[in-house]
């Protein structure tokens, strides 16, 4: 019998349903590894990633809580591409580093999931053993970021526009999971993913 896997990728777009893919598979035992909250943390105030931020952006993008106002910084690297390009270059390293010292402690046999919204945009597929992606449908998406989150319809269909198509998703999946119905159905699906990421 191969061997099990032990380092996969989870995505999805935004409104898909990702998070609850995740918890699942934290309730069955994976290790989560979540890169967007790794991004955030690599940032945080008193580290040298926001020291550098700081440097490359200017004192106007740091908020009255002393952190990084990310509303101001997004709408700063939003549509110019070198200072997006500028930012990653602080942020990427930082959380590939953290990434490779947290799956290090993790026990051996373990299933570790990295949880990366944009990992079909960043061309990461090849990082990894098996990618999960969890799919939905637009209409679907929207209605749950707009219900869930708060955001108006054309900033949700703006969102899901700016991201990888549904196309360019099946073509790096290796197991996928259509959430359009119950928690029930969706861990359904989730768990038996789960078998066979263990006994493969």
């Amino acid at each position: 019998m191969a061997e099990p896997y032990s380092w996969v990728g989870l995505t999805g777009g935004i409104g898909s349903g990702k998070s609850s893919v995740a918890k699942r598979l934290a309730e069955l035992g994976a290790v989560i590894l979540d890169s967007d909250l790794m991004a955030r943390e690599v940032v945080a105030a008193g580290t040298p990633g926001f020291d550098e931020v700081v440097a490359a952006f200017g004192p106007s993008i740091v908020g009255a809580n002393g952190e990084l106002d990310r509303a101001e910084l997004g709408r700063r690297v939003f549509g110019d591409q070198a200072a997006r390009r500028r930012l990653e270059g602080i942020i990427h390293p930082r959380v590939r580093e953290e990434l490779v010292a947290r799956a290090a402690a993790v026990p051996p046999g373990t299933l570790v999931v990295n949880d990366v919204p944009l990992l079909v945009e960043a061309g990461l597929k090849d990082q990894y053993q098996a990618v999960i992606v969890v799919f939905a449908s637009v209409e679907l998406r929207v209605a749950r970021l707009v219900t869930a989150r708060g955001m108006s319809e054309a900033e949700a269909r703006s969102r899901i526009a700016a991201q990888a198509t549904d196309e360019e998703r099946h073509a790096v999946a290796d197991f996928e999971i259509v959430n359009e119905g119950t928690l029930e159905e969706l861990y359904a699906q989730v768990d038996a993913i789960w078998e066979q990421l263990k006994v493969s």
